[in-house]
C-alpha cells in the first residue's frame, strides 16, 4: 500500500530547500508525494489535501510561526470534514514548542536536523504503510 502525502509551505516562508529534500526522501521511501510549492494559504493547502486524497499534510515552516500555521491546518481540515488526515510539522521548531504543537493537532514534529531516516520510519509508521518490495 503506498500512501500520499502532501508537502506544503505555509505562509510567506520562501526557504524550500528542506521541503524538497523530504519531498524527495519520501517519494524515494515509495510514498506518492504532493508538493504545493512555496507560499502557500492554508485554504488552498487543504483544498489540495482533499482533491488529492492524502493521508498526511507535512508542513515545512522556518519563520518562527509554526504554533500558528499548525493550528490553522487542522482546523481548517477538519472544517473541510478532512480532520482525518494527519498533519506532520517539520522546520525550525525548538524543544519546548514540541509539546505546543501536538497540543494544536500534529501528529509528529521533525525539527531541523532530523534524521531522514527517522522522519521515513515515522512516517511509515503514522500510515501504516511498508518498504516498497
Amino acid at each position: 500500500m503506498t500512501a500520499r502525502v502532501l508537502v506544503a509551505k505555509p505562509g510567506l516562508d520562501g526557504h524550500d530547500r528542506g521541503a524538497k529534500i523530504v519531498a524527495r526522501t519520501l517519494r524515494d521511501a515509495g510514498f506518492e508525494v504532493v508538493y504545493t510549492g512555496i507560499r502557500q494559504r492554508i485554504e488552498d493547502i487543504v483544498s489540495i489535501a482533499v482533491q488529492e486524497d492524502v493521508a498526511v499534510v507535512g508542513l515545512s515552516i522556518l519563520s518562527g510561526a509554526h504554533v500558528a500555521l499548525t493550528k490553522r491546518v487542522v482546523d481548517a481540515l477538519r472544517a473541510a470534514d478532512a480532520g482525518d488526515i494527519a498533519v506532520v510539522v517539520g522546520g525550525t521548531i525548538p524543544q519546548g514548542d514540541i509539546d505546543k504543537l501536538r497540543a494544536v493537532g500534529a501528529a509528529a514534529v521533525f525539527p531541523t536536523g532530523t534524521a531522514l531516516e527517522v522522519l521515513v520510519t515515522e512516517m511509515r509508521a503514522l500510515t501504516g504503510t511498508t518498504a516498497p518490495s
